[in-house]
């Protein structure tokens, strides 16, 4: 690594403000985000609550924040691809579609651990 790259206080900082930055871009432009943001400010004390034990409260908290974070990936994708390919394209779409199936993926993810540790508790 070169020695004139600074990895200092204020570069985490100035990484944060992007970060934050992305976040309310995400909020503003995406409604799938602002869903999922809201689904996990809910959930995900109600996982902690729910869960029994460490464990049990790992995978049902842990298992929500890939998904809003796949989300913004997914949304920065489909900003690129739209800003390089505006008409249709069969490789563009591909590659949204293949970003909105991870996103679908993580979602069932999700579904599968809650109902995997909650469902046998109902019965």
């Amino acid at each position: 690594m070169p020695s004139n790259v600074n990895r200092g206080p204020r570069q985490i900082w100035q990484a944060l403000v992007w970060s934050l930055k992305g976040l309310r871009e995400g909020w503003r432009i995406e409604a799938s985000f602002r869903l999922e943001a809201i689904l996990f400010v809910i959930l995900f004390p109600l996982g902690l609550w729910l869960g029994h034990g460490v464990i049990e409260k790992a995978l049902l908290a842990g298992s929500l924040l890939p998904v809003p974070a796949a989300e913004m990936l997914n949304s920065a994708l489909e900003a690129v691809v739209d800003k390089l390919w505006p008409g249709p394209d069969p490789v563009a779409g591909r590659a949204k579609d293949m970003g909105s199936a991870a996103v679908f993926l993580l979602m069932v993810n999700m579904l599968v651990v809650w109902i995997t540790i909650l469902v046998p508790r109902a019965f």
